[in-house]
């Protein structure tokens, strides 16, 4: 089991999280933890109402993760996601390309279709074809970091032999969010990696209904993930990504047993990375959880 971990770019509290100094601490403390990757979400005009309601701030994931990427020399990052529609194909791919040739290849694409129909409208983006343009960013993403003259008459766009650099040696990986029907499909054709999520009352409906119920209901859809990939002949290594329902007080033993249990049924229906939200009351105090983390879960591993 690996583990990706939150870092808590999105909290405002003044002179806390949003600078560089505490980038780096934060960032240098979860690579002392021994955590593979940390995540950031993306949403770059999110609906008022949702913002002071119970949704969160976020800053741009690629600018921030060139500041985690420069104190550190092996924690991977992560978008979780990183709402494709929203954006222009190429000029994705060229950010992600760009964090990826100058981190030594650590990216990790998490991707999704967006589900805030104002955000869409405050970026001038047609909510109602978001899956299409989803699919055809995912295709668009590829040809871009294969290197080479790229021809495509997409729906915002017509690249006539257009050049896309850098084509980094190894690509990021794609890793498909979503817990819906349609989120799986996408994973076996697109991606290299799946990361659903666990519905929780405090999300809205539609998240609700995409999420998933259960570790049962999630280890079907991990076996139907696997046979569709094996109908297209694709039979390379393959990433799930969900954190476990159970959550540990980062403070006993105890709470770290359960814990390492409830990674353990994750384990058996097939998942390969836990996502981890450590609390942060400050950044001492999430400092402190990662490394209460680091060593009563992962060194027990």
């Amino acid at each position: 089991m690996k583990f990706t971990v939150q870092i808590p770019l999105g909290d405002i509290t003044p002179g806390e999280f949003q600078t560089a100094a505490a980038v780096k601490e934060m960032a240098v403390a979860m690579e002392s933890a021994n955590m593979d990757a940390c995540f950031l979400t993306d949403h770059p005009a999110p609906s008022a109402a949702w913002l002071h309601a119970n949704g969160h701030d976020a800053l741009d994931p690629f600018t921030a993760f060139a500041f985690v990427a420069a104190a550190t020399t092996k924690l991977m990052f992560h978008t979780n996601i990183l709402v494709l529609p929203y954006r222009n194909p190429f000029l994705t791919a060229k950010a992600a390309a760009t964090l990826q040739v100058l981190s030594g290849g650590r990216l990790i694409l998490g991707a999704g279709g967006g589900y805030q129909k104002g955000e869409f409208e405050a970026l001038g983006v047609d909510f109602t074809k978001r899956g299409a343009l989803f699919d055809e960013a995912l295709e668009v993403m590829r040809m871009a970091w294969a290197g080479g003259p790229v021809v495509k008459q997409g729906r915002n766009f017509n690249a006539a032999g257009n050049e896309p650099r850098p084509a980094p040696e190894t690509p990021p990986l794609i890793w498909i969010g979503g817990g819906s029907g349609k989120a799986v499909e996408r994973a076996a054709r697109w991606g290299d990696g799946w990361c659903p999520f666990f519905a929780a009352p405090t999300m809205s409906q539609s998240n609700q209904d995409s999420g998933i119920q259960s570790v049962e209901q999630l280890g079907e859809k991990i076996k139907e993930l696997h046979e569709m990939r094996a109908a297209q002949d694709k039979t390379g290594h393959f990433d799930i990504a969900i954190g476990p329902r159970k959550k540990p007080d980062y403070k006993t033993r105890d709470s770290a047993d359960q814990y390492i249990e409830a990674l353990n049924e994750l384990a058996a229906v097939g998942v390969t990375w836990a996502m981890v939200e450590p609390a942060h009351p400050s950044r001492q105090g999430f400092i402190e959880n990662v490394q209460w983390f680091g060593e009563e879960v992962i060194a027990r591993l």
